[in-house]
């Protein structure tokens, strides 16, 4: 069975933690904000963030294809080597997913 698809946005995480902790919206607003950005530059940096309990952001390199498909027109298209961006959770978190996966 598949897991369910709710989702919290970034406008409902700064409300949630504007009401369990003693700052106002926009400073939570502004703290989520450097968070992010701080994340983003260290990828761009080639850094691995570890956020201990949580997991690791780290971006790894795709290596190119010359006979890549194009899913709309069938087409052949060279793909040039690329970077993603991957998640790879920490103990902590696969623990608290892993019953949610076999339900």
């Amino acid at each position: 069975m598949p897991v369910s698809q709710d989702k919290l946005t970034k406008a409902e995480i700064i409300e949630n933690i504007h009401e369990r902790v003693n700052l106002n919206r926009k400073d939570v607003h502004m703290v989520i904000d450097e968070l992010f950005e701080e994340l983003k530059q260290a990828l761009e940096d080639d850094k691995v963030v570890e956020l201990r309990g949580f997991g690791t952001f780290e971006i790894r390199t795709r290596k190119g294809r010359e006979k890549a498909r194009n899913p709309k027109t069938g087409e052949i298209v060279p793909v040039k080597a690329h970077g993603v961006a991957v998640f790879r959770p920490g103990k902590e978190l696969k623990t608290l997913a892993w019953p949610l996966r076999n339900e």
